[in-house]
């Protein structure tokens, strides 16, 4: 049993007594060989937060309602951030230790202050639903980037590797993130959905870019372009040079590549022979129609036109 300690009821009196002794005195209590050694600094800092409590100056009672009002319009003011987007920012550090995993999802729960339920709601496949949220993410703020750029001047080759460029740029600031990603994806039975959002970043940078296909070719430009983009990401992410720039040089071979194949389509279309033996094929391709018929494309830098 330690031995009570009986201190002066007088908190002025026990400061000065205590003060004077800082550090000197350690209180031995023996009992079974237990040495037991308390710094009274520790004691005098509980002392000074007492003497403060007591001694706190009272408040201007007349200002309380009025600051509990200004502080409640200011809260009503300032609008809750989105949960989705909470949620998302408070798993990116996780995501580089635990990649878009279950223990990402619940450190995320935890650390963005979101509720489970609500977070479940988000994310009901959790970590795979999280990666989801990123990739997109990153497709709409590239969307938003380009959309304030005039391209006019540009060749179409370079409007479009001008978009690819952007959104691979807006993703090294998560580098990790998109290898963790592309490794997510890459499990057969994640594969669809992460074939879904390459097709989803190719048909964001078509629509920005104002295509108005309304035929097979709705789905070529887009089908090429998702090999062109994610042949692209997989150079970058083992690409070490600086700035990239082996990166973009291997962008522009892809995206000559893609213009030798048009030029090929073209003179295809010149030659009287070839379009008479490809009659038929042409006039099958020529029922198919893109997803919707209420599409818009809005080209970067031209006024918004109906597709």
């Amino acid at each position: 049993m330690l031995p009570k300690l009986h201190f002066a009821k007088n908190t002025f009196t026990l400061h000065l007594l205590l003060e004077s002794a800082e550090g000197l005195i350690d209180i031995v209590v023996t009992n079974h060989n237990l040495h037991l050694r308390h710094h009274l600094s520790r004691v005098l800092e509980f002392q000074k937060s007492q003497e403060r409590a007591i001694y706190q100056p009272t408040p201007d009672l007349s200002t309380i309602g009025t600051a509990t009002m200004s502080d409640a319009q200011n809260n009503d003011a300032t609008p809750s951030a989105d949960p989705k987007s909470r949620l998302l920012e408070a798993a990116m550090p996780h995501v580089a230790f635990d990649g878009w995993s279950d223990a990402t999802f619940k450190a995320a729960v935890a650390d963005s202050g979101l509720d489970s339920e609500t977070a479940h709601a988000i994310a009901p496949r959790r970590g795979l639903d999280l990666a989801i949220m990123f990739h997109k993410q990153g497709d709409e703020e590239m969307v938003a980037a380009m959309a304030q750029l005039d391209l006019t001047a540009l060749r179409y080759r370079d409007r479009v590797i001008a978009c690819v460029r952007k959104r691979i740029e807006i993703a090294g600031a998560d580098r990790e993130a998109v290898r963790r990603g592309v490794t997510l994806f890459a499990l057969p039975f994640n594969a669809a959905e992460g074939a879904k959002l390459i097709w989803g970043t190719a048909d964001a940078i078509w629509t920005v870019l104002g295509d108005t296909s309304n035929d097979y070719n709705w789905y070529s430009k887009r089908t090429i372009l998702s090999g062109v983009y994610s042949s692209t990401v997989l150079f970058w992410l083992g690409d070490d040079s600086e700035g990239a720039e082996r990166t973009w040089e291997f962008l522009d071979r892809r995206i000559d590549g893609v213009m030798q194949f048009e030029k090929v389509k073209a003179q295809m279309r010149g030659n009287k022979l070839a379009q008479l033996a490809l009659w038929g094929p042409k006039q099958a391709l020529s029922l198919i129609k893109p997803p919707s018929a209420t599409r818009t494309g809005t080209p970067v830098g031209l006024p918004g036109r109906r597709s």
